[in-house]
């Protein structure tokens, strides 16, 4: 028998033991974590970090350029807008003047890297007339105004080359593809959140640490830094607060660079999926990472190479794109019929056959940003005028009582084989005529989609057609010139000193 000293030694020794025993999951959780120079983290700063100009291959400079370019361009029409100029004096008369880094055509107006970088976003996104791709994300808005206000803010002696500051712009876009690519919830049209809003501002953090030249633990903590400031909500997708996505997108990601470059430091687990860690699975649930091989002189190095980019021909939702064309083979065959003009009074039923997608199902658009997002609005403007432009989203082109009239006639089909898919979506516009005739039009591919993209023709023509609107002629062309020798200039002020 026991007596009570043993009693006591062994309860002493027995209730280490069942503590440890108590703790064994999570003890097992913690010695399955990386070591933290193991993680996928880790491997996206050494990734950012290490990347070098020899490693964008000719194609990729000719893209990039094209995505450069057509970027310019949408940021200068976008600077005429309302939303532009509420947000730039908002940031003029809030904010001490900071006279650093241009603004989209306003000749004589700077301001604080990180504000430059806002307002250009915004002017970027605010007709929704920028590059798309697949998964769903605009990609240059968020990264080109942030690596702009950074060269700006360089001194004029250490200006990045042409071929670097490609390099910071290719980073932030290859970024943002990486991290989509491990989701199949990012494939489709989003319904929670708006991706730039996320994946933007990780795609600008990434692009401003590249060219801020951090090492790969500055780099690592920026893009975990950005995540803890991105993420905005679908609701106001179709007002003047979306645009504010891509402005914040690129704002905040050069946030978190420069304060990863003063030393703060965030979760080493930020891309990692592991147990008891929200990290960036809190965006997409089905996030499953992989670490990023560290670039080397051979070898596939960039996703972005694997497909181009969506560039649209006018100023609206990407998938407006495949209603607006089948809706102008319909009109096409219709001005056919009735020798060059075209009576809405013809026409007794509208059948759209497109994707289920609530946030792009707005039979009656109130506003331009709505009108923007609209399946009905796009469709019957085609149907009426052949094609859908800049001018289709103006007060008087929506007041149209012959648009109104044929609004009124349409109505909306899902079909099961059509999913809320960019890459896979089709549109369908099936018109009835009083007489009971009956015209169909399909789009499977829009001019304009990767997989028949623009030629460079249509999209320095895009693009004259955008900077004309702010810009003079001779800078117009200076600026087609500066882009397309881009890789090949010492200095990326050439481009800088076109803008304003």
């Amino acid at each position: 028998m026991l007596s009570k000293v043993q009693m006591f030694v062994m309860q002493k020794t027995l209730r280490p033991v069942q503590a440890v025993r108590a703790l064994h999951k999570s003890a097992v959780e913690e010695l399955k974590r990386p070591d933290p120079e193991d993680t996928v983290t880790a491997s996206f700063g050494k990734f950012i970090s290490e990347i070098k100009p020899q490693h964008l291959s000719p194609v990729m400079l000719h893209r990039s350029k094209r995505m450069v370019l057509d970027s310019i361009g949408v940021g200068l029409i976008g600077s005429t807008t309302d939303v532009f100029e509420l947000v730039l004096q908002h940031c003029q008369h809030m904010y001490a003047p900071d006279n650093i880094s241009s603004v989209y055509g306003r000749r004589g107006i700077r301001l604080s890297p990180t504000l430059a970088a806002f307002v250009n976003g915004v002017a970027t996104h605010s007709m929704d007339f920028d590059d798309t791709w697949h998964p769903a994300t605009h990609p240059s808005g968020a990264v080109l105004p942030a690596v702009l206000a950074v060269s700006d803010m360089m001194p004029s002696v250490s200006k990045p080359s042409g071929l670097e500051f490609l390099l910071a712009f290719n980073v932030g876009v290859e970024i943002q593809g990486r991290l989509m690519r491990f989701s199949n919830e990012a494939h489709n049209i989003p319904k929670r959140f708006h991706p730039p809003s996320v994946v933007g501002t990780m795609g600008s953090a990434a692009a401003c640490a590249r060219l801020l030249s951090l090492d790969a633990s500055q780099c690592s903590h920026a893009l975990a830094i950005a995540a803890s400031l991105a993420g905005a909500p679908m609701a106001n997708a179709a007002t003047q607060s979306k645009p504010l996505h891509i402005g914040n997108a690129s704002r905040l990601g050069l946030e978190a660079a420069l304060l990863a470059s003063r030393g703060l430091e965030a979760s080493p687990l930020v891309l990692d999926a592991v147990a008891g860690v929200a990290g960036f699975n809190a965006f997409y649930e089905d996030y499953v990472p992989r670490p990023l091989e560290s670039p080397s002189d051979d070898g596939h190095v960039f996703l972005l190479e694997e497909q181009d980019m969506g560039f649209k021909r006018f100023p609206a939702h990407l998938g407006m794109h495949w209603v607006a064309d089948a809706a102008a083979s319909v009109h096409k065959r219709l001005v056919g019929v009735e020798d060059g003009k075209f009576s809405q009074a013809r026409v007794r039923d509208i059948l759209l056959r497109v994707p289920k997608s609530k946030y792009i199902n707005r039979p009656f658009p109130e506003s331009e940003h709505e009108a923007r997002h609209s399946f009905q609005y796009n469709a019957c403007t085609a149907l009426l005028d052949g094609e859908v432009t800049v001018q289709s989203f103006t007060p008087d082109a929506m007041r149209r009582p012959e648009l109104l009239s044929l609004l009124s006639r349409v109505r909306l089909e899902h079909p099961h084989d059509n999913p809320a898919n960019f890459n896979r979506m089709y549109g369908e516009v099936q018109v009835t005529l009083v007489g009971g005739d009956i015209l169909s039009g399909r789009c499977d591919t829009f001019y304009g989609h990767w997989r028949n993209p623009l030629t460079n023709e249509s999209l320095v023509k895009k693009f004259r057609n955008n900077a004309a609107t702010v810009l003079p002629s001779e800078k117009v062309e200076r600026l087609i010139e500066a882009v397309g020798e881009l890789d090949r200039l010492e200095d990326c002020g050439v481009v800088l000193s076109q803008l304003q």
